[in-house]
Protein backbone atom coordinates (compact mmCIF):
# COMPACT_ATOMS: atom_id res chain seq x y z
CA UNK A 1 0.00 0.00 0.00
CA UNK A 2 0.98 3.23 -0.82
CA UNK A 3 1.40 6.18 1.88
CA UNK A 4 -1.52 7.51 1.26
CA UNK A 5 -4.65 6.47 2.95
CA UNK A 6 -6.98 3.87 1.87
CA UNK A 7 -10.49 5.26 1.19
CA UNK A 8 -13.27 3.39 2.78
CA UNK A 9 -16.74 4.74 2.17
CA UNK A 10 -19.76 2.14 4.61
CA UNK A 11 -23.01 2.52 3.19
CA UNK A 12 -26.30 2.21 4.95
CA UNK A 13 -29.88 3.08 4.13
CA UNK A 14 -30.07 6.54 5.96
CA UNK A 15 -26.32 6.98 7.24
CA UNK A 16 -27.24 7.29 11.05
CA UNK A 17 -26.34 4.46 13.08
CA UNK A 18 -24.07 1.10 11.37
CA UNK A 19 -22.64 3.44 8.27
CA UNK A 20 -21.60 6.23 11.12
CA UNK A 21 -20.38 4.06 13.76
CA UNK A 22 -17.84 2.12 11.13
CA UNK A 23 -16.34 5.58 9.94
CA UNK A 24 -15.79 6.88 12.91
CA UNK A 25 -14.17 3.34 14.19
CA UNK A 26 -12.43 3.21 11.20
CA UNK A 27 -10.90 6.68 11.51
CA UNK A 28 -9.76 5.39 15.41
CA UNK A 29 -8.36 2.55 14.29
CA UNK A 30 -6.45 3.28 10.76
CA UNK A 31 -4.41 5.72 12.43
CA UNK A 32 -4.04 7.72 9.23
CA UNK A 33 -3.72 4.83 6.94
CA UNK A 34 -7.22 4.83 6.62
CA UNK A 35 -9.97 7.16 5.78
CA UNK A 36 -13.15 5.73 6.53
CA UNK A 37 -16.11 7.76 5.32
CA UNK A 38 -20.00 7.07 5.41
CA UNK A 39 -23.22 7.86 3.61
CA UNK A 40 -27.10 6.51 3.25
CA UNK A 41 -29.19 5.06 0.13
CA UNK A 42 -31.88 7.24 1.44
CA UNK A 43 -30.97 9.28 4.34
CA UNK A 44 -34.05 11.15 5.78
CA UNK A 45 -34.95 15.03 5.70
CA UNK A 46 -32.51 16.81 8.28
CA UNK A 47 -31.37 13.06 9.41
CA UNK A 48 -28.70 13.24 11.95
CA UNK A 49 -26.90 10.55 13.31
CA UNK A 50 -28.53 8.78 16.23
CA UNK A 51 -27.19 9.86 19.65
CA UNK A 52 -26.95 6.34 20.75
CA UNK A 53 -24.19 6.16 18.19
CA UNK A 54 -22.81 9.28 19.29
CA UNK A 55 -23.20 8.06 22.53
CA UNK A 56 -21.11 4.59 22.41
CA UNK A 57 -18.67 6.26 20.18
CA UNK A 58 -17.76 8.88 22.78
CA UNK A 59 -17.93 6.11 25.90
CA UNK A 60 -15.09 4.18 23.72
CA UNK A 61 -13.25 7.15 23.22
CA UNK A 62 -13.64 7.44 19.76
CA UNK A 63 -14.15 10.66 18.41
CA UNK A 64 -17.32 11.68 16.53
CA UNK A 65 -16.44 15.13 15.64
CA UNK A 66 -17.48 16.16 12.26
CA UNK A 67 -19.59 12.91 12.10
CA UNK A 68 -23.13 13.91 10.14
CA UNK A 69 -25.72 11.73 8.06
CA UNK A 70 -25.43 12.22 3.73
CA UNK A 71 -26.55 10.90 0.54
CA UNK A 72 -24.34 8.52 -0.80
CA UNK A 73 -25.06 10.96 -4.18
CA UNK A 74 -21.98 13.12 -2.37
CA UNK A 75 -19.59 10.33 -3.01
CA UNK A 76 -20.74 9.58 -6.84
CA UNK A 77 -19.55 12.82 -8.49
CA UNK A 78 -16.28 13.35 -10.19
CA UNK A 79 -15.10 16.03 -7.34
CA UNK A 80 -15.76 13.58 -4.96
CA UNK A 81 -13.14 11.78 -2.57
CA UNK A 82 -11.70 9.01 -4.38
CA UNK A 83 -12.95 5.53 -2.51
CA UNK A 84 -10.70 2.23 -3.10
CA UNK A 85 -13.27 0.34 -1.36
CA UNK A 86 -17.12 0.47 -0.63
CA UNK A 87 -18.62 -1.35 2.49
CA UNK A 88 -22.12 -2.15 2.26
CA UNK A 89 -23.10 -2.69 6.55
CA UNK A 90 -26.63 -3.06 6.08
CA UNK A 91 -28.93 -5.70 4.31
CA UNK A 92 -31.37 -2.98 2.60
CA UNK A 93 -28.21 -1.16 1.11
CA UNK A 94 -26.46 -4.31 0.09
CA UNK A 95 -29.72 -4.73 -2.01
CA UNK A 96 -29.76 -1.67 -4.18
CA UNK A 97 -28.61 -0.71 -6.91
CA UNK A 98 -25.51 1.79 -6.18
CA UNK A 99 -24.37 4.44 -8.40
CA UNK A 100 -21.00 4.48 -10.85
CA UNK A 101 -18.29 5.21 -7.96
CA UNK A 102 -15.43 7.24 -9.59
CA UNK A 103 -12.42 4.98 -9.69
CA UNK A 104 -14.54 1.72 -9.57
CA UNK A 105 -14.11 0.67 -6.07
CA UNK A 106 -13.73 -2.36 -4.57
CA UNK A 107 -16.98 -3.36 -2.91
CA UNK A 108 -18.01 -5.80 -0.21
CA UNK A 109 -20.90 -6.28 2.31
CA UNK A 110 -20.23 -6.71 5.93
CA UNK A 111 -24.32 -7.49 7.63
CA UNK A 112 -25.10 -6.11 10.99
CA UNK A 113 -28.33 -5.82 12.41
CA UNK A 114 -30.00 -2.53 12.63
CA UNK A 115 -29.50 -1.75 16.67
CA UNK A 116 -31.87 1.05 16.53
CA UNK A 117 -34.45 -1.43 15.22
CA UNK A 118 -36.97 -2.87 17.56
CA UNK A 119 -38.51 -2.97 21.24
CA UNK A 120 -36.74 -2.32 23.99
CA UNK A 121 -35.65 0.06 27.33
CA UNK A 122 -32.82 3.00 26.27
CA UNK A 123 -30.62 0.69 28.16
CA UNK A 124 -31.38 -2.74 26.06
CA UNK A 125 -31.71 0.15 23.00
CA UNK A 126 -27.58 1.24 23.92
CA UNK A 127 -26.24 -2.02 24.67
CA UNK A 128 -27.67 -3.15 20.99
CA UNK A 129 -25.76 0.22 20.04
CA UNK A 130 -22.50 -1.28 21.75
CA UNK A 131 -22.51 -4.72 20.62
CA UNK A 132 -22.89 -3.57 16.96
CA UNK A 133 -19.87 -1.82 18.09
CA UNK A 134 -17.94 -4.19 19.63
CA UNK A 135 -18.74 -6.78 15.99
CA UNK A 136 -17.28 -3.87 13.96
CA UNK A 137 -14.52 -3.42 16.02
CA UNK A 138 -13.63 -6.67 15.61
CA UNK A 139 -14.02 -6.80 12.09
CA UNK A 140 -12.02 -3.59 11.48
CA UNK A 141 -8.96 -4.28 13.88
CA UNK A 142 -8.39 -7.43 11.11
CA UNK A 143 -9.01 -5.24 8.36
CA UNK A 144 -6.27 -2.41 9.30
CA UNK A 145 -4.11 -5.45 10.34
CA UNK A 146 -4.41 -6.44 6.78
CA UNK A 147 -0.78 -7.30 5.05
CA UNK A 148 -0.10 -3.90 2.45
CA UNK A 149 -0.34 -7.15 -0.41
CA UNK A 150 -3.53 -7.95 0.93
CA UNK A 151 -4.64 -3.48 0.29
CA UNK A 152 -3.07 -3.52 -2.94
CA UNK A 153 -6.10 -2.40 -5.63
CA UNK A 154 -6.97 -6.07 -7.17
CA UNK A 155 -6.66 -8.31 -3.74
CA UNK A 156 -8.77 -5.44 -1.73
CA UNK A 157 -12.52 -7.07 -2.95
CA UNK A 158 -11.09 -10.45 -2.27
CA UNK A 159 -9.64 -9.60 1.16
CA UNK A 160 -12.73 -7.57 2.36
CA UNK A 161 -15.06 -9.66 1.52
CA UNK A 162 -13.20 -12.58 3.21
CA UNK A 163 -14.05 -10.85 6.53
CA UNK A 164 -17.41 -10.63 6.30
CA UNK A 165 -17.45 -14.02 7.87
CA UNK A 166 -15.24 -12.53 10.73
Amino acid sequence: MSTQALNVLFLCTHNSARSILAEALLNHLGQGRFRGWSAGSSPRANQQPNPLALEVLQHAGIPTEGLRSKSWDEFATPAAASMDLVITVCDNAAGEVCPIWPGHPATAHWSYADPSDGPGSEAQKREAFRQTLLAMHRRLELFVNLPPAALQRLALQTSARSLAGA
